[in-house]
Formats: C-alpha cells, structure tokens, sequence
C-alpha cells in the first residue's frame, strides 16, 4: 500500500471515531477531522496539539493566525510547506480551544504513531508542551524531558523503528499570537532546523 493510501485509512478511520469524546462536537457543528498535510516524504514532520476553528472550518491543520506565525517562521529558515508535513496529536478540535485531555491524546496519539510510521521522517519537531511530551514519552525520552520553557531550541537524539531520529523542541506558534515580541525568540529556535535541510 502506497504512503498516501495508509494516510487515507487513517483518515478514513478517524472520520467514524465514534469512542472519540470529541466526535459528536465535531459532528454537531459541521466540522471537519484535521489529519494533516504536506508531503508523505518529508524529512521533517511538525506536530502541534489539536487543531483551532479554523482548522476544523477546513481540514488543514496550522491555517489560522497561529498558521500565519508558521509560514513565517518556516520561511525564516527556508523551509517550504510543501517539503514538510504538519499534523496534530488530536486530530478534532476541542471545544473552546481548550488543551486536549489526557483521554483525547490517549484515542488520537495512534493515529500520531502510524503517521510518523509511514513518513519515517528523520526529525520531529514538536510546537508546544503537549506535543513534545507525547514524542519524548513515545520514544523512551522521558528522563530527558524537561519543561517547555528549557526545552525549546533544544535537539534530542533517539531511535525510530526505521533508524535513528532527532526531537526538535519548538514552542507552539500561538505564543507568538498572544504576544508578538516573542516572535524573535521562535525564530531564533527555528534556526536549529537549519541543521536538517
């Protein structure tokens, strides 16, 4: 099956994720799953945290202001979005934009799984404090975790089922959102991406 046809599968899958406690919101209000997008080669993958309205309105993960401060900073480096993929833990939105719940990254983190599976990328970087949690736990990382405030900018080394990867610890774009004079300090962690391109 080609990368493409699992990442449908997937889709597909979560699209009737009935157990999911965020399935009804989702249907209720006419929103759509966000699996993510990009390219199912990349070297790099991004993962956030759940999507925002936005995101849910489409099905494209990172198109709302939190996208914009993305797109930004990935041109700060010279990274293209079609050259990356970008996904989410939790692939509904939560109501309110509210953190996603321990049992909603418990359903949804699976699906997280197979997709790094699939794309076999070589780095991962994680925008925000649940993402990096989920990916350093994932991997056995726990005792290097440490909190997103000392993490971010920072690589980690580890082993995927496919080879050896490395974590690139990011904040999440929003922090750029609620205040934008910390856009200088995400760009200047962005440039640890250099390093991969």
């Amino acid at each position: 099956m080609s990368r493409t046809d699992e990442m449908k599968k997937i889709r597909d899958e979560i699209l009737i994720l009935k157990k999911s406690p965020l399935y009804e919101y989702r249907t209720s209000n006419g929103y759509f799953p966000v699996i993510g997008e990009g390219n199912h080669n990349a070297k790099i993958i991004f993962i956030g945290e759940a999507p925002g309205r936005n995101e849910a309105k489409t099905g494209k993960p990172f198109c709302g202001t939190a996208g914009k401060v993305l797109d930004t900073l990935l041109s700060h480096v010279g990274i293209e979005r079609k050259d990356i993929y970008i996904t989410n833990i939790v692939k509904d939105r939560p109501p309110e934009n509210r953190d996603p719940s321990a049992k909603e990254i418990e359903i949804y983190g699976p699906f997280l799984d197979r997709q790094i599976e699939i794309i076999q990328p070589k780095v991962i970087a994680t925008l925000g404090r649940y993402a990096l949690g989920y990916i350093m736990n994932k991997f056995d990382m726990d005792l290097e975790l440490e909190p997103i405030g000392k993490a971010h900018g920072k690589s980690y080394k580890s082993m995927a089922s496919y080879g050896p990867i490395d974590i690139v610890a990011l904040y999440h774009p929003c922090v750029a959102v609620y205040n934008p004079n910390n856009i200088g300090k995400l760009k200047e962690d962005f440039l640890i991406l250099k390093n991969y391109i």
